[in-house]
């Protein structure tokens, strides 16, 4: 399935870390097609205090971080925010600690470290680096009943082929599916 847009996406467990491509359980509007989904509002049991009480730690890429600070939004409460950029300064968003390169080996030593999972929050790019790294372990995508005609891949190319398996589902009221797979190695 090609995803066009952001979704709930992929956790790494180790030590119950993870490393999870979630943008809260709906898309980026933000970045979509003329706002994108302003009609699919999340449903109230997919509440986002219970949604960011499994993180302690958040993962952006630049192009996602971008129109979080637009909006006033540059960290999650309660959590560390991480952006993965070759291009910002970290003395310009002293809030956050901006990984200019060693993606991966950050990654790594953030998902040894005690703590809660890890929130890889937007940021396609960022996302196939860490899944070919073998740093994901499990993924969550939401399925939202809008056709756009447009957006953002899921999965950006080129990307290799990987396997998931089903591990838990939920259908809501709204016609939202969340899908839960963990990644085969």
């Amino acid at each position: 399935v090609d995803a066009k847009w952001k979704s709930i996406g992929p956790r790494i467990t180790e030590r119950r870390r993870g490393c999870v491509r979630r943008a809260a359980g709906w898309p980026a509007a933000s970045l979509l097609p003329r706002g994108g989904l302003r009609n699919a509002v999340p449903p109230a049991s997919m509440r986002r205090d219970a949604i960011y009480a499994q993180f302690d730690t958040i993962l952006v890429g630049r192009r996602t971080f971008e129109p979080m600070v637009r909006a006033g939004r540059a960290t999650m409460p309660g959590m560390k925010t991480f952006v993965f950029s070759s291009t910002l300064r970290q003395q310009d968003y002293p809030d956050v600690t901006v990984v200019g390169e060693n993606a991966e080996q950050t990654v790594a030593a953030l998902r040894a470290a005690s703590g809660k999972d890890i929130w890889l929050f937007g940021g396609g790019e960022l996302f196939r680096r860490l899944l070919e790294a073998g740093l994901v372990d499990a993924m969550e995508v939401a399925i939202i009943p809008v056709l756009l005609g447009g957006g953002i891949s899921l999965l950006p190319p080129p990307s290799k082929q990987t396997t998931l398996q089903l591990t838990g589902h939920r259908i809501y009221a709204t016609g939202i599916a969340a899908l839960e797979y963990t990644v085969s190695t």
